[in-house]
């Protein structure tokens, strides 16, 4: 193994991304050959997102099978007890912005950054309860995370503490973004009560065709990409039809799509 357990960062690093995370779901119900975690995962980038996962000590391959090492395994099974839900934000301590990272030049667009952050103390329970504080957020239970969209900027805060962003410009937008949503969250755990719930953005299909990849490619069984998405708004076809969303290069257009149609 050749990373270190005792590595937080490394743990955090592998754990940022969406696809690392459903390869350790995949593993945690058993131990996957290459070609099942290809199939369940896709291929787009896997030596790569494999290699991430055992730097951290998170996985190994043994006999030409892919399995969870024990800290691994233990590892997820933390993650899995969730945080006791909050009634309200009473008692909730102020965050502090502690740690302010860039990670890797974004692959949607190599000219930005995904940040890694953390607040501090973890919000947990009392995280769900921010959701309302968003125009554009949703809380995971899955997870356990509040997404926030922000402009071309996806910002996922998890219950531990830990912060991902996408689409950063600089450590100047990272700085401002990570200090905007103290701010916010802070008001409202000064008043110690629960945010009241705000009236949603509503989508429509011309911003989800911002995000797709305008080639007209027909695969998806539609004239164009335009009117894939008037079918997407009115869930008269899925995503998945969309198969070039799923290269690696569009990985941070498809979690847009993603988030947006989660409000409709």
């Amino acid at each position: 193994m050749t990373g270190s357990p005792a590595d937080v960062k490394l743990v955090s690093n592998a754990m940022a991304n969406a696809t690392r995370r459903k390869i350790m779901a995949l593993l945690m119900e058993k131990e996957r050959t290459r070609e099942e975690v290809e199939s369940a995962a896709g291929g787009a980038m896997l030596d790569y997102h494999l290699q991430m996962l055992q730097q951290a000590g998170l996985v190994e391959t043994k006999e030409g099978r892919i399995i969870l090492t024990d800290f691994g395994k233990n590892f997820l099974e933390s993650k899995a007890e969730k945080p006791a839900e909050a009634k309200d934000l009473a008692g909730t301590k102020p965050l502090q912005v502690v740690e302010l990272r860039q990670l890797l030049p974004c692959i949607a667009d190599a000219s930005k950054f995904r940040i890694i952050a953390r607040f501090e103390p973890p919000l947990g329970g009392a995280l769900k309860l921010l959701e309302p504080l968003f125009p554009r957020a949703r809380y995971s239970d899955k997870i356990g995370a509040l997404i926030i969209q922000k402009g071309n900027i996806l910002i996922t805060i998890y219950a531990a503490g830990n912060v991902t962003m996408t689409m950063i410009k600089s450590e100047e937008e990272a700085r401002k973004t990570m200090d905007d949503l103290k701010k916010t969250i802070n008001e409202a755990i000064a008043k110690g009560v629960t945010p009241v719930p705000r009236e949603k953005v509503k989508v429509d299909h011309a911003e989800i065709y911002k995000y797709l990849p305008k080639t007209d490619c027909r695969v998806c069984e539609e004239q164009s990409c335009y009117a894939f998405a008037i079918k997407l708004v009115a869930r008269e076809t899925a995503l998945e039809k969309c198969t070039p969303l799923l290269e690696a290069r569009y990985s941070t257009n498809l979690e847009h799509i993603r988030t947006l149609l989660e409000y409709l």
